[in-house]
């Protein structure tokens, strides 16, 4: 979600995709099927995550990410956030 009025990104990564837990993830995957690619693949997710993030850091956004599974958790608190961040934000 992308609030511009305020410069507010918000990112919902999942765990899988985007690297939770990244070193017991990488553990899993190289035993498993594919593991050159796969390895690889997350890696290169959450390098890619890192370098948005820095950008739009650098530009002046405030970036919020969230994990799915806590979303899934407690979405309560996750939206509670971004309202107060994007509040605090205003111009």
């Amino acid at each position: 979600m992308v609030f511009p009025k305020e410069m507010v990104a918000v990112f919902c990564d999942g765990d899988f995709w985007h690297g939770r837990d990244l070193n017991d993830r990488i553990a899993r995957l190289e035993g498993g099927h594919n593991a050159r690619y796969w390895v690889e693949k997350i890696k290169g997710n959450v390098a890619r995550d890192r370098r948005i993030s820095f950008q739009l850091e650098t530009e002046g956004w405030e970036v919020l990410r969230f994990w799915e599974s806590d979303i899934r958790r407690d979405p309560a608190t996750a939206a509670e956030l971004v309202a107060a961040r994007v509040k605090a934000r205003k111009h």
